[in-house]
């Protein structure tokens, strides 16, 4: 698993920024290509306390922005599906990060 935003921070660091509010999320895209539509997810970034997260996933907006629409008939409905989740920020998976992480230190 790859994780954006958390190089040369130790565990404890990470949990710390958690509790102050920071988080793990992805973003979503999509991209046709005549009739087949292929929707996909970003690698992990991690959010630190303070930090706004609509801006790291402007890549991605903007690639579903020119990309997506074209297939028909998913489109334009996984783009506007991918815009919504980007333009809150991203999905917010830290409790599943968080439980992958565990997962692997008790093994």
């Amino acid at each position: 698993m790859i994780i954006k935003g958390i190089e040369n921070m130790d565990g404890g660091n990470i949990m710390s920024q958690i509790q102050q509010g920071g988080k793990f999320v992805i973003y979503t895209y999509c991209f046709s290509i005549i009739l087949v539509t292929f929707r996909r997810s970003s690698n992990i970034y991690f959010i630190r306390a303070g930090e706004g997260s609509v801006k790291k996933g402007l890549k991605y907006t903007l690639l579903t922005l020119l990309l997506g629409w074209w297939g028909i008939p998913w489109g334009p409905i996984y783009s506007i599906g991918g815009l919504i989740t980007n333009f809150r920020g991203g999905k917010d998976i830290t409790n599943e990060v968080l439980a992958s992480l565990s997962g692997q230190q008790a093994q």
